[in-house]
Parts: structure tokens; C-alpha cells; sequence
């Protein structure tokens, strides 16, 4: 009992990064005994299965209470996640301009049984069929535009409905995030088992063949994470942004990093935000919401291995083309979860502004299956932490208009 104690006194965020240190040393020292991943396979199971209805009960619950979750807060943070997208997107194109990349097209992993993205229309239209898709599918499914939406309208229904009913609604809510609360705290042992899993699959040769696509992916979105994002934070706080940048990383960022879920890091982000002091009405729809729309590292990753391809094949593209091809990675990013497979497969679309044929772009998704292990880690970390970090400044925005310490949470 003391040993638990004990453990339960450290930070989370200090048992974590011990968590990550041994999965490392494991993963090296004893490859073959690979029934210590499991351990990676039940957190992230636990956390993708919690989430949706965590997203459901949370929205409902605070409409259906007469509590309003959004007005300008809210839409502030829906612009700062376009905003955001948009101008990750920029940054890639302007990374790709002055290191080009060649890729080793024809070698790239098999893409057997994906499908790409046919159009930006496509994308759209997938995106609005999941939001009036089955609301008990939207549950097992994950889809969190789905369960948004039919969340609000059981919401605003249950508006006129008895105290009693009101109070069942938020005893439930609490009693789901209690559960939450429990399956974070054993995070520790599941990104021991992720990380190992990792390194003893993929070991570190995969930082040699590709290393130069993966320094510019990674570069571009740490540039947007450390210099870009903080930029705009500050045009909302008006202070010193790092500090709240430095918090959502360190508690989001990390965790999405080893999970590659945004979904499965909802959760988290949710516990981020309470921590931070924000409005859970806010919150609680703006983080599944980010969750769909907020997608800084698709925008890059897209716009990146579609430069990659043009430079491969010599292709002369003007700039207005690149700037295009910004708005298109943006948009089709933020409808990426529609798509199976997801920010990869819509490669070929942007591909095809540039008349490159499908199995060409193809090869080139290939390439990004091969690297995915460090790109879509480093893609889910930076779109899920920037959820937070932008809910936490719209929400800073009208705390410090009204007068209050937006920096209250780390005199706790």
C-alpha cells in the first residue's frame, strides 16, 4: 500500500516519461518477449473506447442544464483552428521550397486495400453523412461529428426536462469521467508497452532511408508547434504564450505522441482543460470538435509529401500553385476523418492539382505508410495538443477581458 502511495504521489507526467524511458530499454534489450506491448493495446483500447461516451454525456448534460457551450468562445475557437491549419499548411510550403526532397519512388510499402480520396467534394460529402449518421453508431464507431451533433440536439431536447432527470444526466457525466480519470492514471504502463512496441518493430533504421522527408515533416511541425502556434496564442492573451504552450505539450502532446489517436486522446485533453481552470461547456465540445477539424499536422504532412512527389518528377510549379495547394491540404485535412486511412490517403488528391497520375501519388502514400511510425506520431501529437492549446486561448481571451488570472493554474 505505501509502494502505491508512493507512486501515486509522483507527477503523472514524471511516471510517464519513466514509463517511456524502460518500453525503450525493453523494446532494445528484449525484443522477442513482445506480450509487454499488450500493455500499449489495452490503454489505447481503453481510451478510445471511454471517449465517445465521455463526449456524449459531457454535451448533453450542459445544454440540457441551460448552460450555453460555445457563443463567441466558441467560435473563436473554431477560426483559430482553421486559422491554424491553414497557416501549417504555408509553413510546409515554404519548408519544401528551400529543401527540396526527392523520394525513392517505386519502393514504397504496399497500399493494398486503402482507397484514396476522390475529391475535395468526396471528402466534404463524407464529412457531412457522418454528421447525421446513426447516433448508436456514431458510439461504436467513434465518430465524433456524429456524436456532437446528435449530443446537442438530445441536449437542447431535454432542456424542459425535470430536475431529477437533469441531476441523473450529471451524476452520469461524473461517474464517466471518474472512469476516465482511472484509465489515465495507469498512462505509465500503456506507453511502456507503446513504446516498446515501437523499438522493437521498427528499431532505429528508419531514421536512415528516409531520413530527410522525416526531418522536414518533423521539422515543419515543430516549427509550427514551438514558434507558429504560440505566435497566435499571443494574439489572443496578449503575455508570455510559452508557458501554456509548454503545458499542453507536456501533458498532451506526449500522450497522442505514443497513443496516434486523437480520439483516444480526447480524454486527456479533457482532463488538460479542467486543470487549466477552463469552462467544461466550452470544453467538452470544442475538444472532440478539434478532434475533427483541427489538423495542422495533416495540412503538413499532405502538402509535404505532395511537394516531395513534384520535386521528384522535376516538375516546375509556380508559387500561386503552391498556394493553392495550401488551401486544398487545409480543407481536405479538416475533413480527413471521413476518409479511411486518414491525412495519407488524401495525398493523390492533392497530387492530382498537379496532373500527377493516381499510381505515382499512390507510391508516394506508400512511402508515407513506411515512415508512419515517427510521422503520424508526431502529426497526432501536434493536432490533438493544439485542441487544447487553442481551446485554453479563446477561452484566456474572454477570462482576461472579464478581468480574471488566466494564469491561475500554475500557482496550484
Amino acid at each position: 500500500m505505501n509502494i502505491i502511495q508512493k507512486w501515486n504521489s509522483i507527477s503523472l507526467v514524471k511516471r510517464i516519461i519513466c514509463g517511456l524511458i524502460i518500453g525503450a530499454i525493453l523494446g532494445l534489450a528484449v525484443p522477442q518477449v513482445t506480450v509487454i506491448g499488450i500493455l500499449g493495446t489495452l490503454f489505447v483500447g481503453a481510451l478510445k473506447a471511454i471517449a465517445p461516451i465521455l463526449v456524449f454525456f459531457l454535451v448533453m448534460a450542459a445544454l440540457a442544464c441551460g448552460q450555453e457551450g460555445g457563443g463567441k468562445t466558441m467560435g473563436r475557437v473554431v477560426v483559430l483552428y482553421l486559422v491554424g491549419t491553414f497557416a501549417a499548411a504555408v509553413v510546409a510550403v515554404l519548408a519544401c521550397h528551400f529543401i527540396p526532397i526527392v523520394l525513392p519512388l517505386g519502393s514504397g510499402a504496399s497500399t493494398e486495400g486503402y482507397t484514396a480520396a476522390g475529391s475535395v467534394g468526396e471528402v466534404f460529402s463524407n464529412l457531412l453523412s457522418n454528421i447525421v449518421a446513426n447516433p448508436i453508431g456514431s458510439m461504436v464507431n467513434a465518430n465524433y461529428l456524429g456524436i456532437l451533433f446528435w449530443a446537442v440536439i438530445f441536449g437542447l431536447a431535454l432542456k424542459k426536462a425535470g430536475e431529477t432527470t437533469k441531476k441523473a444526466l450529471n451524476d452520469f457525466s461524473e461517474a464517466v469521467t471518474f472512469a476516465v480519470r482511472s484509465v489515465i492514471s495507469c498512462a505509465p504502463f500503456g506507453i511502456l508497452g507503446l513504446v516498446f512496441s515501437t523499438v522493437s518493430e521498427n528499431g532505429l533504421g528508419i531514421f536512415t532511408e528516409y531520413g530527410k522527408v522525416l526531418a522536414v515533416l518533423v521539422g515543419c511541425m515543430a516549427f509550427v508547434a514551438l514558434i507558429l502556434n504560440p505566435i497566435i496564442v499571443f494574439t489572443q492573451i496578449k503575455q508570455n504564450p510559452y508557458p501554456l504552450v509548454g503545458k499542453c505539450l507536456k501533458d498532451s502532446f506526449i500522450t497522442a505522441f505514443f497513443t496516434r489517436s486523437s480520439a483516444a486522446n480526447i480524454p486527456v485533453n479533457m482532463t488538460l482543460c479542467k486543470e487549466l481552470g477552463l469552462d467544461e461547456d466550452n470544453y467538452s465540445i470544442s475538444i472532440p470538435l478539434g478532434a475533427t477539424i483541427n489538423m495542422a499536422g495533416a495540412a503538413i504532412t499532405i502538402t509535404v509529401m505532395t511537394l516531395a512527389c513534384v520535386n521528384t518528377l522535376g516538375m516546375e510549379v509556380p508559387l500561386a500553385m503552391k498556394i493553392l495547394l495550401s488551401f486544398v491540404a487545409a480543407i481536405s485535412a479538416c475533413g480527413a476523418s471521413g476518409v479511411a486511412g486518414g491525412s495519407l490517403l488524401l495525398i493523390p488528391l492533392a497530387c492530382s492539382l498537379f496532373g500527377i497520375p493516381n499510381d505515382v501519388a499512390m507510391q508516394v502514400v506508400g512511402i508515407g505508410f513506411i515512415i508512419g511510425v515517427i510521422q503520424d506520431s508526431c502529426e497526432t501529437g501536434l493536432n490533438s495538443s493544439t485542441d487544447a492549446l487553442f481551446t485554453a486561448a479563446a477561452d484566456f481571451h474572454d477570462m482576461k477581458a472579464a478581468g480574471k488570472d488566466i494564469m491561475a493554474w500554475r500557482k496550484k
